[in-house]
Order: structure tokens, then sequence, then C-alpha cells
């Protein structure tokens, strides 16, 4: 049996930076990922945004690590020469009906140390933006948009410098907490079932993590969520866009609207919307259904009137890790031990996951118990 200080499953960005904050701190680190490469689910299929943090309750893990989070990242990108921009982001009420909604998204954001929101006339917008419509809109200067894929490398080079291993193509199929650590059955590349023992293990699977805290005996069932999937559809524009913010509407249930946002060589892409699915077993169909864009062409020209007919095409499909169910109101964040002082699960860790990344793996270190 092979024995590690610590195990992190799941090599997606939220589990690389606890893995590198993990390493850097002086522990033995595996990671464990069922994938053959880094950031192939939820990390590498999302609209590469770096948030303000405006839209969460006030006090939540999600508002906290989001304001903490993007300011340790614009800082990790300058300091790594990571390709980012800080563009801001314009959100739009699209009509007045709205502005009673907008204005409180402007309290929240208040409240949450976003004080550099600011509330825009319909004319101040489009003096910035003269292809948008709207009634009335704020203006998020400090976010930005991010190379994700270089934000991982980067992590992932800090940890394997700092001495973490990383085992791909490995899926945990069982385990067992007691008082004294963690069991794990995990099955390798080479199809062999093997166990390892660690003093501590770190659930980032992301759409996984509660399988997989399922599969672990000893843990508190009772303090397991329940598992939902919101897959998000994406499409690009054929042409340039003609706007150099993002631009995000009023938020949706289950979601933050079909926004628009840019990539770093300035493209345009839409998304995304919400639909949701059954289950996250590796057989998601990411393909994006052509006839969903009729719904996009309408709530796109909400903002962007003059979008040209015929201009969407499908993109990308990425799906959301929910601990709500559909129609609920958006769950927090969840990190728990689920009672054992050797385990930490992380839940529902969907946007603004990637933003607060370095400020989860801050957090993880504070939740767990000490090097022994």
């Amino acid at each position: 049996m092979d024995k590690v200080d610590c195990i992190v499953v799941g090599a997606g960005v939220v589990g690389l930076a606890v893995a590198r904050k993990l390493a850097l701190a002086g522990r033995e680190v595996l990671v464990i990922d069922v994938n053959p490469a880094i950031g192939m689910e939820t990390s590498s299929r999302n609209s590469e945004v770096i948030h303000a943090g405006l839209y969460y309750a006030t006090g939540s893990l999600k508002a906290r690590l989001c304001v903490t989070g993007r300011s340790a990242l614009y800082a990790y990108c300058e300091e790594r020469a990571i390709a980012h921009r800080r563009c801001g982001k314009l959100i739009v009420a699209t009509s007045n009906a709205q502005r009673d909604r907008l204005a409180a998204i402007h309290a929240l954001a208040l409240a949450n140390g976003c004080t550099e929101v600011v509330a825009l006339t319909a004319s101040q917008a489009q003096a910035l933006e003269p292809a948008l419509s709207c009634a009335a809109a704020l203006s998020s200067p400090m976010t930005g948009i991010i190379d994700s894929h270089a934000f991982m490398l980067a992590l992932q080079g800090d940890a394997e410098n700092a001495g973490a291993l990383f085992a791909f193509n490995s899926r945990v199929t069982g385990g067992r907490a007691d008082a004294n650590g963690i069991l794990l059955q995990v099955r390798t590349d080479s199809n062999d079932e093997v166990e390892i023992e660690a003093d501590t293990v770190i659930n980032c699977a992301g759409l996984h993590a509660v399988q997989i805290a399922g599969l672990i005996d000893g843990l508190d069932r009772r303090t397991i969520p329940q598992a939902y999937f919101a897959k998000g559809n994406y499409y690009s524009l054929a042409c340039r866009a003609p706007f150099s913010h993002l631009v995000y509407p009023v938020p949706e249930s289950g979601g933050l609207g079909v926004h628009l946002t840019l990539d770093l060589a300035g493209q345009a892409r839409f998304g995304p919307d919400v639909e949701w699915i059954e289950g996250a077993d590796g057989s998601i169909d990411y393909t994006v259904d052509p006839r969903r864009a009729d719904k996009f062409y309408s709530a796109i020209r909400t903002y962007w009137p003059e979008l040209p007919d015929a201009s969407l095409q499908p993109a990308y499909a990425g799906v959301r890790p929910k601990i709500s169910p559909p129609d609920a109101p958006a769950a927090d964040f969840l990190i728990t031990s689920h009672r054992n002082p050797h385990y930490l699960g992380l839940y529902g860790i969907e946007s603004p996951g990637l933003t607060a990344a370095l400020a989860i793996a801050d957090h993880v270190i504070d939740s767990i118990k000490p090097a022994p």
C-alpha cells in the first residue's frame, strides 16, 4: 500500500491551485485525475472571465473568495506574464422594468466591496459602446478576461517544481475514512486497482465531487449534497463585434444570461445558456445544437439590435457542477469535511471558481489539519 501526506482529487483549476498551495507549504502532494491532462472539463469550457464579485450574497464564500481571488489572480498573471486583459464589463437593463433589478445588483456590488462599480445612464453606456441598446447600465472596470489554460499550466508548473506528483487517467473507485486517515481505491491508466493511504484528501473533482464523496465510507452522508448539472452552450460570432467591453444582461435563473464575451484576440462569443441535464458520468454530450441559436438571437438583440442574421455559429459547451436544483436560488460554494478531519470536499464550485481559485486554495489550507 502506498502512503502519501496529501491527495488532491481533480486537476482542474481549483485542484491545481490547491495542489500548488500545499506543495509550496512543504506538503507531500499527489494529484489524481480521471482525464489524460489538466483542466479538461469545466475549467476549459467556460467564458474565461475574471469576475469582479458583483452578484453573490454578501458574506458568502462566493463573494469573499471572488473579490480576494480577483486581486490575487491579476497579480499572478502580471508576475507570470499570463495573457489577460482588464477590459471591463457593462451590465445592462434592456428595459425600464429591469432598472430596479440593476439597482439591486449595484447595491450588492457595493456591499461586497466592489466600490469601483458605477451606474451609467443609457447615453453614458452608449458613449462607451455605440452599438449598445439599453435603458441603463452598470460599469464594472475590474472585470477581465484570461487565457485559462496558460493559468492552469502555470499552476501545474509551480506545483511540480515544489514536488507535487500527478497521476492522470486514474479514477477513484472507493475509499474509507476513519480517525487515522483516508484510504482510497484507485484504478490506474493500466487498469490496475491500487490502494493509497493519505493523511489528508481534498476532493476538488468538480462535476464528480459529489459522486466521489459517496464512494468513501465513513463520511457523514447526511452532509453530502445532491448534485445537479447545468449545461451551457456557446456560439461564436462569424463577424467582428463592435464592442470593446464584455456585455451582460441582468442575471437569469441558473446563470448570468446570454452575455457577450471577448477572447484575447477580440473575437466575440455568446453564452452560456442554461440546459439542465442528467448525470456527469463521462457520457456528457458537449455537442452544441444549432437550433438553440434561435433563442440566442432574440436574447442578444435586446442589447445589440443590429446582430446580423445567420452570424452565430455553434462553438462549444460546458457543464456547471451545481448543488441547487432548477428554479432554486443558486447555492454558495460548499467546502466541508463531513465531520472527518482528514477530508475536505469542495462542491458546487461553478462560477466564479476560475476567478477565485487562488483564494479558494488559501481557504482550503486554512481549513485542513496541519502536516503531521
